[in-house]
């Protein structure tokens, strides 16, 4: 099953953009994903093909409109009715890499786009939409963080990444944030390789590297060390942790 991906938006020109390179491009080709930008004015009504118009009660900017955003979502349901729509707007839910590994896991997505002020409440209220937001911050559109939920979601289908563990110990993967990584040369400018990473123990390696995730997390992240309890071996994202011993 091919992973669907339906935008709505007012700059349908800036798809597949980044996601046309590298491990998203090469998967876009090979057909293991797809990619339909949609421009939401085709869903206007008027001469003019208007999408916002003044804010109820006053106020600066626009806002999108509820009637033509909704025909433009219910021709998406049409073409993929299993798929969830997801509108991107500062005021949604923080999205986590379990969320992205749910919807890698469908059939695709439809992402609403938003622009101006934001959307008219009624359309929320009116149609199954999760709103979701990339971060605690404000862009100049939804457009963004499409991009970033589709490179999230699309590096976790089948074959898209070279080895099927390649992302196991990534931050966010295993509830902590990733631990150093070296390479060659050995020493560079006075800075060496930390030794057991050269010593050839693997069961050291991976308790350093468990440690040093640990040590990572409790600093710059307090709020993952506190949501997870302090204990790496739970996996917020949903990901399997493979684990050694009698009974595991």
């Amino acid at each position: 099953m091919t992973f669907a991906a339906q935008i709505l938006t007012l700059y349908p020109e800036m798809f597949p953009g980044p996601l046309g390179h590298s491990l998203a491009g090469r998967a876009l080709a090979e057909g293991r994903w797809s990619l339909d930008a949609i421009q939401i004015r085709d869903f206007a009504t008027d001469k003019h093909r208007s999408v916002d118009d003044t804010p109820a009660g006053g106020g600066a900017g626009m806002v999108l409109r509820a009637d033509v955003l909704a025909s433009a979502v219910d021709h998406a349901l049409e073409r993929s009715p299993d798929a969830p729509v997801i509108a991107m707007t500062p005021r949604g839910s923080p999205l986590t890499q379990q969320r992205v590994r749910q919807l890698a896991a469908g059939p695709g997505v439809t992402i609403l786009c938003g622009r101006f002020e934001g959307f008219d409440q009624r359309l929320f209220d009116a149609r199954p939409i999760e709103e979701v937001s990339i971060g605690d911050y404000v862009l100049s559109g939804g457009e963004t963080g499409a991009l970033v939920l589709l490179d999230a979601c699309v590096r976790l289908l089948p074959d898209v990444m070279g080895a099927s563990s390649s992302g196991d110990e990534e931050s966010f993967e295993n509830g902590l944030l990733e631990y150093p990584h070296y390479t060659r040369p050995q020493i560079w400018e006075g800075r060496a390789i930390p030794e057991v990473l050269r010593s050839g123990d693997h069961a050291k390696i991976r308790a350093w590297r468990e440690a040093q995730a640990a040590d990572i997390t409790r600093l710059r992240r307090p709020d993952l060390w506190e949501r997870h309890g302090g204990t790496p071996d739970r996996s917020p994202s949903g990901a399997r942790r493979k684990t050694e011993g009698k009974g595991q």
